[in-house]
């Protein structure tokens, strides 16, 4: 049985950030109180959000600014506490990935009185959220991560050695609104790095093991427009920055009823000990897992012919190709991973509710496998 669900109101399209003010209208806060988080001040600027912030629109704001990647535990604390108190209605996350995880995350802890690190952690890993006291709208910046019509959140919690997620299927955005104007300006190697990681998205929804008729659609749709439009991202061109918001926006459709699987998995260990950018890692590791899921994969033929490869080996020399032309290492020894690293990474990649989501199993003997053929 195929089953699909989406609950997420998207706006896409140049100057779609201009509904904003509208949006939190319709939404009937009572307190008309917003918490708008931002990656950078700078977008203050946009006017879809220096109309906002007018006395005449009518709402409380507070402004926070977070401009960290790959956020922690700690770091999600810290935002909590200088907002608890103010206890929004609405949180507005404009930024990439990062940013949109802290504020979706932030909806699920109002309403909660938490003392600590130690009982935010405990909370997380618990899932002991209850309904969230609070609504968010994504908007994102960079063309990549499809974090806004999402119902998860990544927290890393290094300390632990752990990477943590903020569950809650009530906690889908009221709103998304992508708007490709915000991404003018994003490095070449953030730009790349982002359209690759909305790349391995779309592919691994299309091989989930929770794939359905909706998602596979959506995904072929996000591959093709990614892959076809990576040469002009690279020459900078502005249709194909339009076409990276649309394919982001489409895999995050994609993966949001499927969740992702290897790819993802054995990438987060690489990018909490070596600080390899998320989409970059992620792509490293397409090719590989494309050679070994092909053959398991229903319909594979229509997924290859999106990506424009008919095998794993033709897959990495495109990828390490843009990688390289982007000005960012393409495997893990150019990028500091030492070789007698590896068993450790291996073994850190099994993450429950994506390994065990690819459609071929997976174990640390296969993933060691897979780390030696991108080493070099």
């Amino acid at each position: 049985m195929n089953r699909y669900y989406n609950p997420v109101r998207t706006l896409e399209g140049p100057g779609s950030t201009n509904q904003l003010t509208g949006l939190l209208e319709e939404m009937g806060l009572e307190k008309r109180k917003v918490l708008l988080l931002v990656w950078s001040k700078n977008v203050l600027n946009n006017p879809g959000f220096s109309s906002l912030l007018k006395p005449e629109a009518g709402f409380e704001i507070q402004t926070v600014c977070f401009e960290a990647s790959n956020p922690t535990v700690n770091q999600l604390f810290a935002v909590y506490e200088a907002t608890r108190d103010f206890s929004p209605e609405a949180v507005v996350a404009v930024g990439g990935g990062s940013t949109m995880d802290v504020g979706k995350s932030l909806c699920c802890l109002y309403g909660h009185r938490i003392p600590d690190v130690d009982a935010l952690r405990e909370m997380i890993r618990e899932k002991n959220y209850g309904t969230p006291q609070a609504q968010w709208i994504g908007v994102p910046t960079t063309a990549g991560t499809g974090s806004e019509v999402t119902c998860w959140a990544t927290i890393w919690d290094p300390e632990q050695d752990a990477k943590r997620s903020v569950e809650c299927r009530e906690n889908y955005a009221w709103a998304a609104l992508v708007d490709p104007h915000l991404t003018e300006g994003m490095p070449l190697k953030l730009a790349v790095s982002s359209g690759l990681d909305a790349a391995a998205h779309a592919v691994e929804s299309y091989w989930a093991r929770g794939t359905n008729c909706v998602s596979r659609a959506l995904a072929l749709e996000a591959v093709r427009l990614v892959m076809e439009n990576m040469e002009g991202l690279l020459a900078g061109q502005q249709e194909a920055k339009e076409a990276m918001s649309r394919g982001s926006m489409l895999a995050g459709l994609a993966f949001s009823n499927t969740k992702t699987t290897a790819c993802h998995s054995i990438s987060y260990p690489l990018t909490m000990h070596y600080q390899i950018p998320h989409g970059t890692a992620v792509s490293m590791l397409l090719a590989p897992l494309f050679k070994r899921n092909l053959p398991v994969t229903a319909d594979g033929g229509r997924l290859a012919a999106a990506l424009g490869a008919a095998d794993g080996e033709e897959l990495g020399k495109r990828i390490r190709s843009i990688l390289d032309r982007s000005g960012q290492p393409s495997t893990l020894k150019e990028w500091g991973v030492k070789r007698e690293d590896l068993p450790r990474m291996a073994s850190l990649g099994l993450t429950k509710g994506r390994a065990d989501n690819n459609p071929l199993d997976i174990d640390e003997a296969m993933i060691l496998e897979i780390l030696e053929e991108i080493y070099d």
